[in-house]
């Protein structure tokens, strides 16, 4: 009997990460609940645990949008590799169309604290001496046909941040060099 307690708590406690329920105003498009945006005032935040991305507007929650990560969405980047997104406080560091993905957002990862995390494992033997920190990631969308990676949370990526083409695209328009991007776990 304890079992299947323990195993409904589990169920609800899946069906609460993975349900849209957590996904502020996907329904609406930034420009209904903006008008006239200044790129200036708009900075990001995405919650690994919830698998969720938001825009917020003068630090206020605008629009969340359902994301997915490496195939080891969970542990914060230390390595090349490791498949892990990296956490911390970035800047996009530029933005570009992508043959495969739609549009890329490019952020400055590895960053001061990023090399700090990493020669720290390096130091406990947590990671290899040999181990390179990586780079280029960022925020992108999906192959053209395959939104179903993220309503299925399938986390495909090598530890960059991937929505569905559509969502990517609304984004980059409202983004600018130096926009803030924090990841949290």
């Amino acid at each position: 009997m304890k079992f299947i307690i323990l195993a409904f708590i589990f169920l609800l406690f899946c069906y609460s990460l993975f349900s849209q329920d957590n996904i502020l105003n996907y329904d609406k498009q930034i420009s209904e609940l903006i008008e006239d945006i200044n790129k200036e005032n708009v900075s990001i935040l995405i919650e690994k645990s919830e698998y969720k991305l938001t825009v917020l507007y003068n630090d206020e929650k605008i629009k969340s949008y359902p994301v997915v990560f490496g195939s080891n969405p969970i542990d914060d980047k230390l390595q090349e590799g490791d498949c892990c997104t990296p956490e911390g406080v970035f800047k996009v560091r530029t933005h570009y169309p992508h043959k495969s993905w739609s549009k890329f957002i490019w952020i400055d990862y590895p960053t001061a604290n990023s090399w700090e995390k990493h020669n720290s494992a390096k130091s406990k033997d947590s990671i290899s001496d040999n181990a390179t920190i990586g780079g280029e990631i960022g925020i992108h969308g999906v192959p053209d046909g395959y939104d179903n990676m993220i309503d299925e949370k399938y986390n495909w990526t090598l530890g960059c941040i991937s929505l569905k083409n559509i969502d990517v695209n609304e984004i980059y328009q409202i983004i600018k060099v130096g926009t803030k991007i924090e990841i949290r776990n």
